[in-house]
Formats: C-alpha cells, structure tokens, sequence
C-alpha cells in the first residue's frame, strides 16, 4: 500500500516498479539519440521530458507516486552505467550511481515481494534520514573536489574494485537477510510483537543475529572505499558503526521482551557480525 490508498492485487506494485525502473534504465539508450543529430543536453531534455509525461500518461496516485520513484532510480542507474563507460576521472562515480539506485530500489522491490503488508513508499528509504541525506551529499562533494584537486586519487582501481566487492557483498547480505526472515522483517524496529512475529535462526541468520544490518553496515562503508574518499571512508565507518551500535540495542530490548529465554540462547550462540558491537547487556 501507499499513501493509504486502497491496496493493489497482490504483486501489482513489484510489476509496476520494475517496469518503471527498466523504462528509467532506459537511459542508455541516449547515446543513439545523440548519435542520430541530436546534441547531449538537447537529448537529455527530451528524454526525462517523455519519460515524465509518459508516466503522467499511464499512472494515477497513488501508482504514479510509485512509478515516478521507481523510474527516477532506473534513470541513475543508467547514468551510472553509462558514466562506467565514459573513460573518465568519474567513472567509478558511475559504479557508485549504480550501487546507490540498485540499493533503494532493491529495498523496495524486495518488501512489495517478501512483505507487501508493511509496504510504503518509504520502503525505497528515499527519506531514510537527515543524516543519511547529509551523509550521502558530504559523498558526492568530496569527491568532486577531489576529483578536480587531484584526479589521480580517484583512478586507484584496487581500491575502488576493492570497495565494489564489500557493496556486493553487502547488498546480497541484506537481501539475503530479509528473504530469510519474510513477513518478519521490516525497515521499522518494532515495538509490539504481532500475531505473526517468529524469531528467525536459520539461513543467514545462524552466522549473525542481525545479517541486514551487517550487510548496510559493509555496503555503506564499500561506497567510501569505492569513490576512494578517504574523510567520507573514516567519517562513514564511524558514524555507522555507532548507528548501528545504538539500533542494535533498540531492537535487541524488543526481542527479548517478544521471545524472551528464547531469544537469549540465540544471543549467546550467535554474534551480531558487526565488529566490536556485542549487543544489548542482560544482567543475570
């Protein structure tokens, strides 16, 4: 559901946001524009101008809000793809843009498949936060100063394929997480245990009690290491780490609330899989 509208069939937001992501992918299609006479931005213009009233065209709120979202991160991706490609200074920035899209989008997607009933337009986690906004824009003008200061940094390919496998790793991690868990995942720490609520053991979470986190934790820090952004690198580790730190805590104090004895003989036999982060404390 979203926007407290009425709810679709089952499926019918998944179909209708990967449909909305491959027309927004379909961005790598511009360079034939361009090739055909017209100029970039020229192209640029009337492409995002089409694909607009394109969507205008085939959606209603609140489908439309869902569509233009889903679409919008399709179009990085393909910017991404394309900025890959270029032989340029940026194009690690393009594997960025590329993790960056895929990331939200996957969120979404995997929730309408996995979980439709805690699905909103806040499960593409656009509006995550303002420090994840913040965050992400400090990203972007490092490393565009950098860039321009001293391109060199930015063409360390080890490191930057380096910081490309700890996103991977991290992205499957956390999809992993939340196909395992099901119905019981959501992108809110629960406060109230529903009917449906179980505590899941198996799969990836019999290596790490909180497999999603570890997986944001590694992908969010892969990016840094990615763009080769050395104030960003040390400066999203940190900040992370104690985000994560902290909701760990949280939500461990509803888990044991919800399971209880149960819960605890989980936590002395699994770790969390953050480094250094141990959990909640219980006093025996």
């Amino acid at each position: 559901m979203a926007g407290g509208a009425a709810r679709a069939p089952p499926g019918s937001e998944a179909r209708l946001s990967l449909a909305a992501f491959l027309l927004g992918a379909s961005v790598l299609a511009l360079p034939l524009l361009t090739r055909a006479g017209l100029q970039g931005r020229t192209a640029l213009a009337l492409y995002v101008a089409g694909l607009n009233a394109l969507l205008l065209l085939l959606y209603r709120p609140p489908r439309y809000q869902i569509a233009v979202r889903a679409c919008f991160l399709g179009f990085v991706f393909g910017c991404g793809v394309l900025l890959s490609f270029s032989q340029s200074s940026w194009d690690h920035f393009g594997w960025y843009m590329c993790s960056l899209s895929l990331f939200h989008y996957s969120e979404y997607l995997v929730t309408a498949v996995n979980n439709p009933k805690s699905l909103s337009l806040d499960s593409f986690l656009l509006n995550h936060s303002l420090e994840y906004t913040v965050a992400a824009l400090s990203s972007w003008i490092e490393f565009t100063l950098e860039n321009l200061l001293w391109p060199e940094l930015k063409q360390v390919t080890w490191l930057s394929t380096t910081g490309l496998l700890m996103v991977v790793f991290g992205e499957c991690l956390r999809k992993a997480a939340m196909f395992t868990a099901g119905s019981n995942f959501n992108h809110v720490v629960q406060n109230e245990k529903s009917e449906s609520h179980t505590l899941v053991t198996s799969g990836v979470y019999a290596w790490f009690r909180h497999p999603s986190y570890v997986g944001w934790f590694y992908w969010s820090i892969g990016t840094q290491v990615m763009l080769c952004n050395p104030i960003c690198g040390v400066g999203y580790a940190l900040t992370v780490w104690r985000f994560f730190r902290d909701r760990t805590e949280e939500e461990e104090i509803s888990l044991i609330h919800f399971f209880g004895e149960e819960y605890l003989e989980y936590k002395k036999r699994v770790p969390t899989g953050l480094p250094f982060i141990k959990g909640v404390k219980v006093e025996l």
